[in-house]
């Protein structure tokens, strides 16, 4: 969708630019595959058949291939053949609830969630503001049955204790926050019976923030990894699954080559990323799972490194965060689940906000400054004005061709200009074109006399377009605007399913150009299939653009049309002399 985007962008602006001269009157790191088996930890390196092994921990089994104890009976082995996040797909996120757990539940007026107790797994995330449009009920976050998303296990040495399945103590046995209340914590205490080693782990929730925080404290053990499980991926909860299938993907904020996403379904089998990250995220099309790492945005700290292990077959790839324990055995670090609000992940610092990075990469710079005003000046017109986002729209599609009359009339005046001078200019080209150097001189010293400047017709005409881009990623990113119906539209960041507004704003194209080339005497053949042909591509190109963007095309369309009469019939009076 994006290169059909930018397709069409480049022969829009090749339209405006190529026919001033063409056309003129006579008259738009990759993955490291897991090749050594190690896990990069912050300066440290834990190798798996490297080092000292774990603490035998009697009744917390080091994880077999596929990540799960190993049958009662028999002995566990004494080291893992691979690291624990590489887990079989099986076993890896979608394995059933076993007996012993029980379902803790955390609500707040943005989110619900569910724990269980067995894992200290978070089994249900639904975001109460956002509606599903593939199942009743707000939207889920949790992939159908996942049971181990956000669990816990360790990496010392060459083994890998397994707390996937064991039974916490939750405490409280729920938590309900209402709107202005303060914080609440849900506390996960495991001890071993007899073995000196467990886990405590505490998460903090907010009424009015989608950041959880967590810290905890690992006992028994002097060192070590903890690999935390950040599942498949958010669920789909798009009217069209394909929306947010095509932008599954894992993101990572390096702290040296900056910020990387992978598809999901560009994972093949286990893929390694090296940190220290600052944070990794799983997103969809409009919703993330991250885990931060440090307590707050001014705390210094990183995650090691990330683990996926592709499912080919289903798009997805499992992942797996690792993160250094301090020398005390404690953890921290920062959760975020919701929904991609620009305002809501800046808040969480360290560039979380480019989880989903608006535009293409080299554009990126120039792209963002122009989507973070338009975005803002779309909400506050909304708020303001109390009007409904095509409503405004509308009405932004108007204003900004108002504010850019002057500039658009002195582009239509000096492309009448630059017209009159061609005449001479083809005098001389015929005249000198067996003397390059003095045909040179000539043009110079006639775009001199005259104030000929080719580029001038065509330059004030391109400001539009950043803005036509930026609302591109505007309307395929912004989570204000899903869902949000007008008119017979019934979500503006989806294609129109009538294909009225595409339609629409070819025609008015179509006018647009009719209009700007009345009163020239004559006009070159090519140009006048341009004008044909322009907007039926256009039209096709903007068939399954988002509706929004083809309601603000098709404003700025029509609301060109008295500038472009008026400069017509002024080009008429101005030509009708010569011509007689």
């Amino acid at each position: 969708m994006e290169l059909r985007f930018l397709l069409a962008i480049v022969l829009m602006i090749a339209v405006i630019v190529v026919t001033n001269f063409l056309f003129p009157p006579v008259a738009a790191p990759p993955p490291a595959t897991v090749a050594d088996s190690s896990v990069r930890a912050g300066a440290d390196t834990v190798g798996v058949g490297v080092g000292a092994a774990a603490p035998r921990v009697e009744g917390v089994a080091p994880a077999g291939p596929a990540g799960e104890a190993p049958p009662p009976g028999e002995a566990a082995a004494p080291e893992v053949s691979r690291i624990a996040g590489a887990r079989e797909p099986a076993a890896a996120g979608l394995a059933k609830a076993e007996p012993g757990g029980e379902e803790v539940a955390v609500a707040t007026p943005l989110y619900r969630f569910v724990f269980d107790t067995r894992g200290a797994a978070l089994v249900s995330a639904e975001l109460l503001s956002f509606r599903s449009f593939q199942r009743p009920g707000p939207v889920q976050l949790v992939v159908d049955g996942a049971r181990t998303i956000l669990a816990q296990r360790i990496l010392v040495g060459t083994d890998t204790i397994d707390l996937t399945g064991v039974v916490y103590e939750a405490d409280p046995s729920g938590v309900t926050l209402q709107p202005g209340d303060s914080a609440a914590a849900l506390r996960f205490t495991y001890a071993h019976p007899t073995a000196p080693f467990g886990l405590e782990l505490s998460y903090g929730f907010r009424s009015d923030s989608y950041v959880v925080s967590v810290s905890g404290r690992v006992l028994g053990l002097d060192r070590g990894v903890l690999l935390t499980d950040l599942g498949p991926g958010p669920a789909y909860n798009e009217a069209r699954e394909q929306d947010d299938a095509g932008l599954l993907a894992y993101v990572v904020n390096h702290r040296q080559s900056g910020v990387r996403s992978t598809p999901l379904r560009n994972v093949l089998g286990v893929e390694l990323a090296e940190g220290p990250f600052y944070w990794a995220a799983l997103k969809s099309k409009y919703f993330v799972i991250g885990i931060v790492a440090g307590e707050s945005p001014e705390t210094e700290a990183h995650l090691g490194g990330l683990i996926a292990h592709g499912r080919a077959q289903e798009g997805r790839a499992d992942i797996t965060v690792t993160q250094p324990l301090r020398p005390d055995g404690s953890f921290a670090y920062r959760l975020f689940l919701g929904p991609q609000d620009y305002a809501g992940m800046s808040a969480v610092g360290r560039d979380f906000e480019e989880v989903n990075p608006y535009g293409w990469r080299v554009f990126r710079p120039i792209i963002r400054p122009f989507v973070a005003i338009i975005t803002a000046v779309l909400i506050y017109m909304h708020q303001t004005l109390t009007l409904s986002y095509g409503w405004v729209l509308i009405l932004f599609g108007i204003l900004l061709r108002v504010l850019l009359w002057p500039l658009n009339q002195k582009a239509m005046r000096a492309q009448m200009k630059n017209m009159a001078v061609q005449p001479l200019l083809k005098e001389i080209q015929d005249k000198y074109k067996n003397n390059p150097e003095k045909l040179q001189q000539e043009m110079l010293k006639l775009y001199k006399e005259h104030g000929f400047n080719p580029m001038a017709g065509c330059l004030p005409m391109l400001l539009p377009w950043p803005m036509l881009i930026a609302l591109f990623f505007v309307f395929q990113n912004t989570i204000e605007f899903r869902g949000v119906g007008f008119l017979w539209i019934p979500d503006l960041s989806r294609a129109d399913p009538t294909f009225i507004l595409p339609i629409f704003m070819g025609l008015s194209m179509l006018v647009l150009q009719w209009i700007g080339m009345r009163g020239i005497q004559q006009t070159n053949p090519q140009m006048k299939m341009m004008m044909w042909l322009m907007p039926i591509f256009l039209t096709f190109i903007f068939l399954n653009l988002a509706s929004g963007l083809n309601l603000y095309y098709a404003t700025s369309n029509v609301a060109s049309l008295p500038q472009q009469y008026l400069i017509a019939k002024e080009r008429a009076k101005v030509q009708k002399p010569r011509g007689a």
